[in-house]
């Protein structure tokens, strides 16, 4: 894209390293960087793995790989990004750790347009908090696991973010191929997660109340209304249906709808448990590596019908 000429992306883990497959697949010349040699090392696994799986579908080949690849490059010196135009930070979630990024980026990068932040939960305006002269230029650009799959991306502007750079990081997103939409304004959870978290909520619910097992409702979701949202959006879907019988249900179910404001105990009790799902190998499921590794290519698949990288020619 035009005065974009270096992509910076601070954080080697699966956020960063997909992140980098998207801008390098898409012709950004793309520095990562690392905070260590196990940090630079699983980066680069994560970043080959990435381009390894779009292999296999036939989506790229080895050659446009290798291309792709010419264009990253991986550093633990932030002077090496002192260029860059358009910075990515993808760390932990935790404010003091974005704090002290936000300061390394501000003593050594002087040309910035953008600071993006992936978080999926940290508010905008609390994360500009962390900039001393350059408030104006964060937003946060949240993707979906994994972002060079997943179209989707949900642009948050603080109350210091001028309109130019929401317009910047909008015009290079959607370059790489995705869907992107501005937040009106600053919410918890922003867009898509308030809805994926107000969904598990009524699930959880379901499963307390002993109305059916958490594999029941994943195959409710999966084989009903699920596929449907793929090609319809859920305002039109309700149009569809009638506005008339839409108010007759929610006057007669919602009443009936948890409306719990703190964690429920289904969760906490794993927790707890130290059942944490994948992670630990256990969680309301069993993971076996088998299971895993079937858990991530169906992830993908549905995702893969949206591939439309611009694939750098030479």
């Amino acid at each position: 894209m035009e005065n974009i000429n270096h992509v910076a992306i601070i954080g080697t883990g699966m956020i960063g390293a997909s992140m980098a497959a998207l801008f390098t697949g898409n012709g950004y010349p793309t520095t990562m960087l690392a905070f260590s040699e196990r940090g630079q090392n699983n980066g680069k696994a994560l970043y080959n793995t990435c381009f390894k799986d779009l292999i296999e579908k036939g989506l790229v080949t080895e050659e446009q790989a290798e291309r792709c690849g010419k264009l990253l490059r991986i550093t633990y010196d932030y002077s090496d990004i002192s260029d860059a135009d358009f910075i990515f930070e993808c760390v932990v979630e935790r404010t003091e750790v974005k704090y002290c990024v936000y300061e390394k980026i501000e003593e050594h990068c002087k040309q910035f347009k953008v600071l993006a932040s992936s978080t999926s939960a940290l508010s905008a305006d609390i994360l500009a908090e962390g900039l001393s002269r350059n408030k104006e230029k964060l937003v946060v650009a949240h993707p979906y696991n994994p972002p060079h799959l997943v179209p989707f991306v949900e642009v948050v502007k603080s109350a210091y973010t001028s309109e130019e750079t929401a317009k910047t990081a909008y015009d290079v997103l959607e370059s790489t191929g995705r869907k992107v939409i501005i937040m009106q304004r600053c919410a918890p959870g922003f867009v898509a997660n308030r809805l994926q978290h107000a969904l598990l909520r009524e699930a959880i619910h379901i499963v307390e109340e002993g109305l059916a097992t958490p594999r029941d409702i994943d195959k409710a979701l999966m084989y009903s209304f699920s596929p449907r949202y793929t090609s319809v959006g859920l305002f039109e879907h309700q149009d569809a249906a009638g506005l008339d019988m839409v108010k007759c249900i929610e006057d007669y179910l919602l009443p009936t709808l948890s409306n719990a404001n703190t964690t429920p105990d289904y969760i906490n009790n794993l927790v707890s448990e130290n059942n944490l799902g994948m992670k630990t190998g256990k969680g309301i499921y069993d993971w076996t590596k088998e299971a895993q590794e079937d858990f991530r290519r169906r992830a993908s698949a549905p995702y893969l019908c949206y591939f439309n990288w611009d694939i750098p020619k030479e």
